[in-house]
């Protein structure tokens, strides 16, 4: 049995949620698919949330045993990860951070790289998963990851609409808000891991 209570779910989903970012990825995602045709797109997104969903759960439970075999501890990758996470968020703050990655549109493979990975499942989701399993374990980390690529799916094959809705504006100002969010999980992570190490 699972033995979920609601704030052990919240507090492993939203984590995930915010480094997924996938409003963020809303515009890319968009100037990617800008001028294919209906079938084409439809196809870039599944390849993309199976392309992410199968890195993500790969590394789920082959990420831990990888770390044992290297002698790295769960209080060094917490400290590690954390910093990265800091770092990837603050970096993502900066104007114009997704926008200087170089892609092209006509790449057959778009949906697996750069959408699949890393911009749904990057390292910010891999260390974020790994965390969480430490502390929640596998099924509902495992859960998370399922309930919030099933979110990508939805956000992505609706991209147009939502961007109409929201605007450029508010699409920029939800994904800062995550990245702040992000940057506080990977303080938290860090502190974590120092808590690990001496206690």
């Amino acid at each position: 049995m699972f033995n979920i209570t609601l704030r052990d779910f919240i507090s492993v989903f939203i984590p995930i949620f915010v480094a997924v970012d996938v409003v963020g990825t809303i515009p890319l995602f968009i100037a990617l698919v800008d001028g294919q045709a209906k079938k084409q797109r439809r196809k870039i997104v599944i390849d993309s949330v199976t392309t992410a969903s199968l890195i993500a759960v790969l590394f789920l439970f082959i990420g831990k045993g990888l770390l044992g075999v290297i002698g790295i501890t769960i209080p060094d990758f917490q400290i590690a990860g954390g910093a990265l996470i800091f770092i990837i968020s603050v970096r993502l703050l900066l104007p114009g951070a997704k926008k200087s990655l170089n892609f092209d549109k006509n790449d057959k493979f778009l949906g697996i790289f750069p959408l699949g990975t890393p911009l749904i499942t990057g390292p910010a989701v891999l260390t974020t998963a790994l965390m969480m399993i430490d502390i929640y374990g596998v099924k509902l980390t495992l859960l998370s990851i399922i309930l919030n690529m099933l979110i990508v799916w939805y956000v992505l094959a609706r991209a147009e609409d939502i961007l109409h809705v929201m605007g450029q504006t508010g699409v920029r100002a939800v994904s800062k808000i995550m990245y702040i969010l992000l940057a506080a999980i990977g303080v938290m992570m860090i502190r974590r891991g120092i808590m690990g190490v001496f206690l």
